[in-house]
């Protein structure tokens, strides 16, 4: 087998040695230097500790995972169940994953201006936040030529922008909450993301269709699972482009 360059570039970048990896994850050195030089496929359990210790993606180190039956089992049984449009999802189901939050509520958007009209959003973070739930919310930047491009796209022109003053006049009731964080981004929009503890719901976007018309897929994390994690890695990757200053 070939030697894993990947996972031994991984380690030298998070300044570490094998010794070091290996009483992270509770093997003997000796293993480790058998998953570099022989390729050795280590357990799921031993994977995903490696790549948390590293920093790194699992599938990066070891991209066989993805063909993987297991993987691809795993996968498909995130998908719980999907939605032809947005404004078809009853509202029961949008008040259950909110209020059941409690750990972690993510919203990437634009404007989500269904959140502020339909759900009261700003007193339902407060309430949550207030009970230690982390809240991060990623608005579009109103003067960006990315939000402009999608208001002319779907045929609203600056309206799209002014829905976007508007819910940032909102948050601004918030923005001193413990445990609330809003950012602004200019990255192209390509699925609308909300994310409610392990349950994650991806609307699609497609050319010409405001977003409430587009399917949305409802997602549940499943260890071993691929689509979630694939999601929720751009939602991170924005997250902190926007806190570089790249997305403003």
């Amino acid at each position: 087998m070939s030697t894993n360059q990947r996972l031994r570039g991984s380690i030298v970048s998070a300044g570490m040695r094998t010794a070091d990896l290996a009483e992270h994850v509770g093997v003997d050195a000796k293993t480790v230097e058998r998953w570099i030089t022989k390729g050795r496929l280590p357990h799921r359990t031993h994977r995903v500790a490696v790549a948390g210790a590293l920093g790194v993606d699992e599938a990066y180190i070891w991209p066989e995972v993805l063909d993987s039956p297991a993987t691809q089992s795993a996968s498909v049984a995130e998908l719980l169940e999907m939605h032809p449009t947005r404004a078809s999802i009853p509202h029961d189901t949008w008040t259950q994953l909110i209020t059941s939050a409690r750990e972690a509520i993510d919203i990437l958007v634009y404007a989500g201006s269904f959140l502020f009209e339909q759900y009261d959003f700003t007193a339902v973070i407060r309430e949550k936040a207030a009970a230690g739930v982390r809240v991060r919310i990623l608005l579009g930047d109103e003067t960006s030529p990315a939000v402009a491009l999608r208001a002319e796209e779907e045929g609203t022109t600056g309206g799209l922008q002014g829905r976007i003053q508007l819910h940032r006049r909102y948050l601004r009731d918030i923005e001193d909450v413990r445990g609330v964080e809003v950012r602004t981004h200019d990255t192209t929009l390509y699925n609308s993301l909300f994310r409610f503890d392990q349950d994650l719901l991806v609307n699609g976007h497609a050319w010409g269709a405001p977003a409430g018309q587009s399917p949305v897929l409802h997602l549940r994390r499943v260890p071993g699972g691929r689509t979630w994690d694939h999601y929720m890695r751009s939602f991170e990757e924005v997250w902190n482009l926007a806190a570089t200053g790249h997305s403003r």
